[in-house]
């Protein structure tokens, strides 16, 4: 019996041993978990009876246990480490076999998928193209091709427009005289400037001056500017071959063999030294334009004999506001006069509107423009406060519908506001949206780069913009806009197009989620890591390669997303380190040598006395 029972205390110390001795092997591997002995004594029994004092038959290992207890957390440097913070296993694909595995060293292989370092893949949930989770799962894969380029469908703006600014006002007026006939001339005369305060400035014309040096003496009066131009037509049929036309004492001799004069004469005026006369055909008529407005002087063979003409020029004046131009003579007879207002827009003119900004869009093939947004404040109407919006897409006009020429025409929207500063409605709309339907993208050269043209509302373009787009429409999202008494401001603005991007970078967010960074700033999702929980996880059986596969015992395993339920959280670039406590393992070796020693002790001591009684004699 001694015998017995000292060799089962050997089988279980060295039992014993062996698990420490795994454990203590295992205290650097990651997301390893120790285990543990547990015994169970021995006794022989009968059927109707135990005896009254039974002696026990030793010791016998009932299990060796696992301890899943979690493990400490260390950081790493590779981006797809994973460690699981709570309760759940890592989902392996080992070639058809499902494996599970708190073990996160995960890395990409030759195909773009997740792999531990024995090539068990990563299960998790897929998404589509448009980076949207589908809870179907499947092999984790990493696309490495560059991300295709997206065209803008939408920018919105949020901005506040300063309700404190001034209407742009009517701010002056405009004068345009009309030329004297033919050889008619200028007479003497005094011009009188007036001023609001009433106070008034004399320019003496002398008889006889051009429309050139009267633009002159006006340009020294403050608050007055002024231009002139001379244009003098003569009748296409009186130019002929072999002729003469004299120009600014310039003769110009047409050849008598010249098939085309009027063509020829055009073109020596436009390449003569006479730099402010160009000449253009107008109709029927041989136009020359004299620019700084001297008088033209022409000779030429007319159909009823010689013409000799001096033509005096006409004026362009522009007053500021308030001021007027009278005079003693003929030179503002006939002239038209007209207010003009400083808030006509002009993109060129800073002057002509009051905000602007500026932001960058993308067309189909991933081309970068720029889209600038200006804002004139209108007067009142009807107690409502307006704002007129112009666009312009790389400088150019994109308003719809096109103009005579079938050119775009300005983009002009207006924003209607409430009383308490909310946005309205755009030009009726109340959703605060305007549909750009007439931009064509164009190159640096201004010529079509091949990207999605437009589509005109005449065409059936309509918002919402369609999925996917086909034109180079897109919607300007105004709603959330106001008109407040603060600074203009832009408190948000974003569209969703980008140009194409090449893989940068992944990262992994708490619940599992991986992203893929693109060097055009985009990042988009490509699935999320699954993790399995079981309702005895002690059921588990161990295969190697620090992973588990599920039994009868452990149940079916339940799978989910991450920090979700009872699953725990996953922490990128970590590591979960074996949770071998190696202080209390050496402690183990050292009680486990000594019950191994004590039991060789046992069966040595009985030995001795089978001896003693063997040599009785």
């Amino acid at each position: 019996m001694a015998f017995n029972t000292g060799l089962s205390g050997l089988r279980a110390a060295s039992v014993d041993l062996d698990v420490t001795g795994n454990n203590i092997a295992n205290a650097s591997t990651v997301g390893f978990k120790g285990s543990r002995v547990q015994f169970g004594d021995l006794y022989a029994s009968g059927f109707l009876s135990s005896g009254t004092n039974p002696i026990g038959d030793g010791v016998r290992v009932q299990d060796v246990q696992q301890s899943f207890a979690q493990g400490n957390i260390s950081f790493t440097d590779n981006g797809l480490d994973m460690a699981v913070n709570g309760d759940g296993f890592f989902v392996l694909n080992n070639g058809g076999e499902i494996r599970y595995s708190r073990a996160g060293q995960f890395g990409v292989d030759q195909n773009g998928f997740v792999t531990n370092n024995q090539g068990m893949r990563v299960q998790g949930f897929q998404a589509d193209d448009d980076g949207n989770l589908s809870g179907v799962r499947g092999d984790l894969q990493i696309d490495t091709d560059n991300l295709a380029p997206r065209r803008t469908t939408n920018l919105f703006s949020e901005l506040n427009l300063d309700s404190r600014e001034g209407v742009l006002e009517v701010s002056g007026t405009t004068i345009q005289t009309t030329q004297p006939a033919p050889n008619a001339t200028i007479g003497a005369q005094t011009l009188t400037v007036t001023y609001p305060d009433g106070s008034t400035r004399d320019v003496a014309v002398a008889a006889g001056t051009s429309a050139a040096d009267v633009a002159s003496l006006l340009n020294q009066e403050e608050g007055v500017s002024a231009s002139a131009r001379t244009t003098y037509d003569i009748p296409t049929g009186d130019i002929q071959a072999g002729e003469t036309v004299t120009i600014q004492g310039t003769n110009f001799d047409i050849p008598a063999t010249e098939p085309d004069p009027v063509g020829w004469l055009q073109d020596a005026v436009n390449n003569s030294p006479l730099n402010s006369v160009s000449a253009t055909v107008n109709g029927g008529n041989f136009r020359l334009t004299e620019s700084r407005g001297n008088d033209l002087d022409v000779t030429y063979q007319g159909g009823a004999g010689p013409v000799t003409a001096t033509q005096v020029g006409s004026l362009n004046v522009t007053l500021d506001r308030e001021l007027t131009l009278t005079s003693t003579g003929n030179l503002l007879t006939g002239a038209s006069t007209q207010p003009f207002r400083s808030n006509v827009f002009d993109p060129n003119d800073q002057r002509t509107y009051n905000h602007a900004t500026s932001t960058t869009i993308f067309d189909s093939l991933g081309n970068s423009h720029e889209i600038t947004q200006y804002f004139v404040k209108e007067p009142v109407a009807g107690g409502e406060s307006v704002w007129a919006m112009y666009v312009q897409v790389d400088g150019r006009d994109v308003g719809d519908p096109p103009d005579a020429n079938g050119d775009p025409s300005r983009a002009r929207f207006e924003l209607q506001f409430n009383t308490d500063g909310t946005l309205e409605s755009i030009d009726g709309d109340p959703n605060g949206e305007v549909l750009i339907s007439n931009w064509t993208p164009l190159d640096e050269n201004g010529d079509p780069n091949g990207a999605a043209g437009p589509r005109l509302i005449s065409q059936g373009a309509t918002t919402p913009i369609p999925e996917p787009p086909v034109s180079s429409n897109f919607v300007i999202d105004l709603s959330e806009t106001t008109q407040y008494g603060s600074a203009f401001g832009v408190n948000d603005q974003r569209q969703n197009g980008y140009t194409t991007g090449r893989l940068s970078g992944l990262d992994v967010s708490d619940t599992g989620i991986l992203f893929a960074r693109y060097t055009n700033g985009q990042s988009q999702t490509l699935g999320q890591v699954a993790l399995a929980t079981f309702r005895n996880t002690d059921g588990l059986a161990p295969v190697g390669e620090t992973s588990w596969v599920e039994t009868f015992e452990s149940g079916q395993p339940v799978i989910g997303q991450p920090d979700t339920g009872t699953l725990g959280s996953i922490k990128a670039s970590s590591l979960e380190e074996s949770n071998v406590d190696l202080s209390a393992e050496l402690v183990n070796l050292i009680i486990a040598q000594r019950n191994y020693q004590a039991n060789a002790k046992t069966i040595e001591t009985a030995d001795s006395v089978t001896q003693t009684i063997i040599n009785l004699r």
